[in-house]
């Protein structure tokens, strides 16, 4: 697979990929595949499958997914772009652009939250606990959530967690008007931060406080808080389908998360060999701060004491409900969706397949 047009150093981390929308890194695994194809037809399938953004350590079940054969060996000829963000993952999958996409689940609940919204659905939960978290510094006075209130806190474009934080700070008692937000540019939420400029920034976990150790700031001085300890119910990244292609070929859906959940195995039993394959799709990457980013991710928000119990991919109907009761304090639901109005259970592997040794 050729490599993605991305920059990832030890000191900038681009977060705003708008530019890189249509570049390709081409995971490339078999020949061109005929689109009639028949049951008994040996030619595959093709796949156009979208990231939320560009290749990093979260990336890792895909790209090993294509770079071991298990897109091959499920007759798969996939092929993966780049959104900029999960807003523009799932608008490519609901015009057809894309068949499948990585996307925010909680983004996907709002977008289908309007009536009149395809009927895009996700079929596998990636993390199962939403990254959402605000990174503080202590020095600035930051060394609880609740001295968050006289502070500053930093908002990047097209963040997703600032959309639940009027949930959590309900639930922990802060009040909101006491928290000063700014908006600023993702391309600057780390400099500005480490400068002083903000107390605070919204973010992934795995993304912000890795970026700010790689900047100097000692990890001494960061507090991390992670929505879900403060019980945010919200999940995480998931896969979306478009509903045409998985009307009209179930069984290349089935065999896309047959082929990504062996993935997601491999890059938790050996993280650092999987950071391995994605640094070949990354340009000027460190692979100290990916394996490190990949770490945190298993740890936080793939391998769950619900993933442990239940097996990858799936969802809980009860946890939920809980995480569209958050939404609900930052959006108006033209039409409230039911578990089974987002998320198709249907096309998952049994659950033996999906649990880890």
């Amino acid at each position: 697979m050729p490599r993605n047009a991305t920059n990832i150093s030890r000191r900038h981390v681009l977060l705003s990929l708008s530019a890189l929308g249509s570049v390709a890194f081409c995971a490339s695994s078999g020949q061109a595949a005929a689109d009639d194809k028949t049951p008994d037809d040996k030619t595959p399938t093709n796949i156009q499958f979208a990231l939320d953004r560009a290749v990093d350590a979260i990336a890792a079940p895909f790209v090993l997914a294509d770079a071991r054969g298990l897109y091959r060996g499920e007759n798969l000829n996939v092929t993966t772009t780049v959104a900029a963000g999960s807003k523009e993952a799932i608008a490519r999958v609901a015009s057809g652009a894309s068949d499948m996409a990585l996307a925010d689940l909680n983004a996907l609940i709002r977008y289908r939250g309007d009536s009149d919204a395809a009927t895009v659905k996700a079929v596998f939960v990636l993390l199962n606990v939403a990254p959402y978290a605000i990174v503080a510094r202590k020095s600035r006075g930051v060394i609880s959530l609740g001295s968050l209130e006289g502070k500053v806190l930093g908002v990047a474009d097209r963040d997703l967690a600032i959309r639940l934080w009027p949930a959590l700070a309900k639930r922990n008692n802060i009040k909101l008007a006491a928290v000063k937000q700014e908006r600023i540019s993702a391309a600057v939420r780390e400099p500005m931060l480490s400068a002083g400029q903000v107390d605070a920034v919204t973010g992934f976990s795995y993304l912000s406080a890795v970026n700010l150790r790689d900047r100097g700031v000692p990890a001494d001085d960061l507090a991390v808080f992670r929505f879900a300890e403060f019980g945010s119910a919200a999940y995480g990244l998931a896969l979306i389908v478009n509903p045409k292609f998985a009307a009209a070929r179930p069984e290349a859906v089935k065999a896309f998360i047959r082929a990504v959940t062996a993935g997601t195995q491999l890059a938790i039993q050996d993280p650092a060999k999987a950071i391995t394959d994605v640094m070949t799709q990354m340009e000027n990457g460190s692979r100290e701060l990916e394996l490190t980013r990949l770490h945190i991710a298993i740890t936080d928000n793939i391998l769950t004491d619900d993933v442990r119990r239940d097996g990858l991919g799936g969802i809980d109907a009860a946890r939920f409900e809980a995480s569209l009761n958050e939404i609900a304090e930052d959006f108006t639901f033209k039409k409230r969706p039911s578990a089974a109005d987002i998320f198709d259970d249907s096309f998952l592997p049994g659950s033996v397949g999906r649990k880890m040794n």
